[in-house]
């Protein structure tokens, strides 16, 4: 009897960009294409469930001692903490949906993605940083959500302005200048590497 063929492994995509740069957006309209058979990481977390929130969906919500388990063990392939809090992308899930023939989609920033690059090796990773057409346009975009202090508008300028060098260490780069065109730019790259695997 003929083995059958084994199972094409999915690829590992990694989407970053500067605060405002509308990253969630263009995840969701990207992986409305269900061509690309895409699966979208959720990450792990320490934060509290907010309301309107799920466990499983949005993130994995647990403990501090749990989440520190799962770090000592080896059990995510990136970190980080923002104020008190942890997050990680497990690793088990990625690889058994990658197995599966899933394209894993991450949707982190430049210093998680830095982690998972050294990890598994730049070549083995389809990075994408998504740019906005200009700062002005950005600025434009974070102030439009009239939500935040003029402070917290500052300060996450100058964490855009620090994270836009670290596009040189990714393969591709898309400019949001339309969610429909950068989506589609995304799902051609998607489609072209999937031929290359």
């Amino acid at each position: 009897m003929l083995k059958s063929m084994q199972m094409k492994k999915g690829l590992l995509i990694i989407m970053s960009g500067p605060s405002g740069v509308g990253k969630g957006e263009i995840r969701k309209k990207v992986m409305e294409d269900e061509s690309l058979k895409l699966w979208f990481s959720v990450s792990m977390t320490t934060r509290s469930i907010r309301p309107g929130e799920e466990n499983g969906r949005e993130y994995f919500f647990v403990s501090k001692e749990e989440f520190k388990k799962t770090l000592h063990e080896g059990g995510l392939l990136e970190s980080n903490q923002y104020v008190n809090n942890y997050y990680g992308t497990p690793k088990a899930k990625v690889e058994e949906m990658r197995e599966k023939g899933y394209n894993v989609m991450l949707e982190i920033d430049v210093n998680g993605a830095e982690q998972v690059m050294k990890t598994i090796g730049k070549e083995n990773v389809v990075s994408i940083f998504i740019l906005p057409p200009s700062m002005e346009e950005l600025e434009t975009r974070i102030r439009g959500r009239s939500t935040e202090s003029e402070e917290i508008i500052q300060k996450r300028l100058a964490k855009a302005r620090k994270e836009l060098p670290f596009k040189k260490d990714y393969r591709y780069h898309v400019i949001n200048d339309s969610l429909e065109r950068c989506a589609e730019e995304i799902k051609s790259i998607i489609k072209k590497e999937s031929q290359n695997l």
